[in-house]
């Protein structure tokens, strides 16, 4: 048997699922802009560190 699906919606989608797991967002918003600083953060960091060992 299947699943139904769920109707289409407009806007922001809060869950996705993935096979029986389903995958929902942490923070909204605000935890996606925290990702999204410490990713830089840590992109320039590594890069200070990498260039300081060669």
């Amino acid at each position: 048997m299947h699943e139904p699906r769920s109707p289409p919606t407009f806007g922001y989608q809060t869950q996705m699922r993935l096979g029986n797991t389903e995958v929902r967002p942490l923070g909204g918003g605000i935890g996606c802009l925290l990702m999204i600083a410490i990713s830089v953060i840590a992109s320039i960091i590594l890069t200070v560190v990498f260039n300081v060992i060669l």
